[in-house]
């Protein structure tokens, strides 16, 4: 977890002075990571964090983006990249798996950034997480992370949220305050957005919030084997809290009150 941690630190100091625009230009690297090692006491970890079944013989459909975790914050900490790291906030998912993967299994593993495209707080980027076996692409995740800043006569208005009745509410959790620390230490993702008010606050949020992967996890971990889960994080949710889950078929939201945090599909295991 050190070098990680030294890649963020680093994140911060490139960071200072960049100016984010949608129409800078983004890296083409493609930073891999040869027969990743899946560690059992953290891969137990995170599975307890965000809500899985423990000792399952397959990994969690989220987990890989975690092994790919380290890869994405080199891509965002460098010089070269467009946004800076500090302050990014995750704003969509879409994880498809091809094939389960298992804790034996040492895939090869591959980020790289897909785009920038203007938003109506800033600038959003795509990170493209890839994992192969035997050179058969196995998994694939796409998010998107938003960059904030002015956008000087932007009158664009959010998406109508979705009907809160539509969805039966099925499980309420309440949410530590120490939840964001928790995800930290076992996704290596240690944004001050998430830690502590204090961090939280220069950063624009008067509380930490959730980590947008502990709550796609966290849903996805409610229907066992599925292959695939998509996630808009509409608003963020502030810790401590208690937040409403709701779903029928394959979709989901998570709600507090009136207010939608996350809406989302999942894709079952016979498509």
């Amino acid at each position: 977890m050190a070098p990680l941690l030294l890649t963020l630190g680093r994140g911060v100091l490139t960071g200072l002075g960049k100016h984010p625009s949608p129409g800078a230009e983004v890296p083409r690297d493609r930073l891999t990571a040869p027969a990743v090692r899946v560690e059992p006491a953290r891969l137990a970890a995170y599975a307890r964090v965000c809500g899985y079944a423990p000792g399952g013989a397959e990994l969690p459909l989220t987990y890989p983006h975690i092994l790919g975790f380290p890869l994405a914050a080199r891509l965002m900490a460098a010089r070269a990249f467009p946004l800076p790291l500090l302050g990014l906030v995750h704003t969509s998912v879409t994880i498809r798996s091809r094939r389960p993967l298992t804790a034996a299994d040492r895939p090869d593993l591959t980020v790289h950034a897909a785009g920038l495209r203007p938003h109506r707080r800033g600038t959003e980027v795509t990170v493209v997480t890839e994992a192969r076996v035997d050179g058969e692409l196995v998994w694939e995740d796409r998010s998107s992370y938003l960059a904030r800043h002015r956008v000087p006569g932007s009158h664009e208005a959010a998406g109508p949220a979705p009907d809160a009745a539509e969805l039966p509410v099925v499980a309420r959790w309440p949410l530590a305050a120490g939840l964001g620390r928790q995800h930290a230490r076992v996704s290596g993702d240690y944004n001050p957005i998430h830690l502590y008010p204090l961090t939280a606050r220069p950063l624009g949020f008067r509380r930490a919030i959730v980590h947008g992967m502990w709550t796609v996890a966290r849903c996805a971990a409610e229907h066992p084997g599925a292959t695939g889960v998509t996630a808009d994080f509409r608003q963020p949710v502030l810790l401590p809290s208690t937040v409403e889950y709701a779903a029928r078929g394959d979709r989901f939201e998570v709600r507090s009150g009136p207010r939608v945090h996350v809406t989302g599909t999942v894709t079952p295991p016979d498509r």
